[in-house]
């Protein structure tokens, strides 16, 4: 009876430890994935953010001032459009 008793109570300490156990791993992850949550929270929030400066970035006035400033562009008139126009010689053969 004595050995029925002790592989008993062997049985619930080892139960026991395997709940405790259980619900150690449960909460760790669950607050792993609760992390993973608000990281992808921010993430969020930060693509919004960049997206709307890409077209913060991307504005017509906004490239038109860069081209003018920094490349020094103008708008096209007639006074200072070239036209490349090839010589006979080198043009190409037409096939029928």
């Amino acid at each position: 009876m004595i050995r029925l008793n002790l592989m008993l109570l062997a049985a619930v300490m080892v139960s026991a430890f395997y709940l405790v156990h259980t619900q150690y791993e449960s909460r760790r992850l669950y607050a792993a994935l609760d992390k993973g949550h608000a990281q992808a929270r921010k993430f969020d929030a930060e693509h919004e953010q960049l997206v709307v400066q890409k077209r913060g970035q991307a504005a017509s006035a906004r490239v038109q001032q860069l081209a003018t400033r920094q490349l020094q562009m103008r708008p096209v008139t007639p006074g200072i459009t070239q036209y490349v126009t090839l010589p006979a010689a080198t043009a190409p053969e037409q096939r029928p």
